[in-house]
């Protein structure tokens, strides 16, 4: 292939094959519509729906999306719309043909996962990706660091979420929780048996999940390649406000619901895997385990990684505690969210985990994070870790909530991530300097916005407090 990357994309998605694959199964399923759909810097699905008889002039041409639709057409508190303005050019949307699927809600309709381009026509750039694409970012970053290192990140998400309804209140003796409870699971039984039906047909392999806190459930899928991973829990996110529409309860992946309730995390579990000798089923050696040890440990390769993460878990905290409600979930102390930046053998208190071989459970990124930043910010944190060789230090011996770390510590709110996402150049480095400063742009004024305005709670403490 040769040309922009935009016209190699084209040139891609001309395969007869792939076409004719994707035409028996529109016409299997009696579909007459197609999403083709991006993904936008806070992780909202932006796109455009076309006629299915009109495939082949869109898998070559793509959609056309103003450019400022990366940025959720935000304005600033002045007015000012980001990302470009209202003069910014726009850019191409170019459908990936092996993301294709039919809704299983609705099989007149079915979508494509699409990566964005500057326009073929655009003077200097035309053709190249665009620079504020999350997905394309990330599957370049994933690329450029398979080609460097041979490894690819393989990762899981465990996506808790809060739904509210009637019927869904959660009833239990005071002084204990209701997690695990098999009754609160039956309560929920219509909305998880709608989530893992749609999921499944829509490719994600459910493996288990459980009721934890009042209202909050978890279902997961199994571990992928990241890229995978990322694409399937925005996927899993639009199946949830789908089964909310249709059972007239309410989704929701606030990540501190209410004080005093558990947090919604959404727990990144990361393991690092290349092409080797074994085992001999899938030719895949997982990097961070030594072959037949069945105790926790990790390998030389997988403490550097470890420290990696550790070293940039501040930096990154912009993308894995993206809102000002997100730090609500680090301040209450023994609800299992991290404190400070360590890591331990299974310790639930810990920024990282070591919860099984081979495998490290990330647990500051929440309900709300955008996966494809995280999961790019984790890669290149992994690569620096392996170049530097950086020491994650001994692992935490007993609960984290108190003590010190020898890693820098964490942020307790947004305005804090963005001063240290500032100055940490590798987390930069993963998202490229135009994505990088939409993203401060974006949240400057999500904090600006806060705290120019009075809460509830402001007027409770202080409406009547003098004299």
């Amino acid at each position: 292939m040769t040309g922009t990357p935009l016209e190699r994309h084209r040139e891609a998605n001309a395969d007869a094959g792939a076409l004719a694959a994707i035409r028996e199964r529109i016409e299997a399923s009696g579909v007459e519509y197609l999403y083709y759909q991006g993904v936008t810097i806070s992780g909202r699905v932006i796109g455009k729906v076309v006629p299915a008889r009109h495939l082949l002039r869109n898998t070559e041409r793509g959609v056309q999306l103003h450019r400022t639709a990366a940025a959720d057409l935000q304005t600033t508190r002045e007015g000012q719309l980001l990302g470009g303005g209202v003069e910014a050019a726009e850019f191409t949307m170019m459908p990936d043909l092996d993301t294709f699927a039919v809704l299983p809600w609705d099989k007149t309709v079915a979508r494509f996962f699409c990566r964005m381009y500057e326009p073929g026509h655009r003077p200097g750039d035309g053709g190249q990706p665009y620079a504020g694409d999350p997905r394309g970012n990330l599957i370049r970053v994933h690329e450029a660091f398979t080609a460097k290192t041979g490894l690819e990140l393989r990762s899981g998400c465990e996506p808790e979420m809060t739904w509210t309804g009637q019927g869904l209140e959660a009833k239990f003796r005071p002084g204990s929780s209701p997690a695990y409870h098999v009754e609160h699971l039956e309560r929920y039984r219509p909305i998880y048996q709608k989530v893992i039906g749609y999921a499944q047909a829509l490719g994600l392999d459910m493996i288990e999940g459980d009721y934890e806190d009042p209202g909050q459930l978890e279902l997961n899928w199994m571990f992928d390649h990241a890229n995978l991973t990322a694409d399937r829990l925005i996927t899993y996110r639009q199946v949830c406000r789908q089964v909310g529409r249709e059972l007239g309860v309410t989704p929701s992946f606030m990540p501190k619901p209410a004080t005093g309730m558990m947090g919604n995390g959404c727990h990144h579990n990361v393991s690092l895997w290349t092409t080797g000798t074994a085992p001999a089923s899938t030719g895949q050696v997982n990097v961070l385990a030594e072959p037949g040890r069945t105790d926790l440990h990790l390998t030389e390769a997988g403490r550097h990684a470890l420290g990696g993460i550790l070293a940039h878990a501040a930096g990154g905290m912009l993308v894995f505690g993206p809102t000002v409600n997100s730090y609500k979930r680090y301040w209450d102390a023994g609800q299992f969210a991290p404190s400070q930046i360590n890591w331990g053998m299974d310790n639930k208190t810990c920024t990282v985990r070591l919860s099984a071989v081979g495998r490290l459970e990330f647990k500051l990124p929440d309900a709300m994070v955008n996966p494809y930043l995280s999961h790019a910010i984790l890669i290149r944190s992994v690569e620096d870790g392996l170049a530097a060789n950086t020491d994650p230090g001994e692992p935490q011996a007993g609960s984290s909530y108190g003590g010190t770390s020898k890693f820098a510590r964490l942020p307790l709110t947004l305005g804090e991530a963005l001063a240290v996402f500032q100055e940490d150049m590798v987390v930069r480095s993963a998202l490229g300097d135009e994505l990088s400063d939409l993203l401060v742009a974006c949240k400057s004024d999500e904090w600006a916005r806060f705290c120019g305005t009075v809460t509830d709670w402001e007027f409770q403490m202080y409406a009547e407090a003098a004299p």
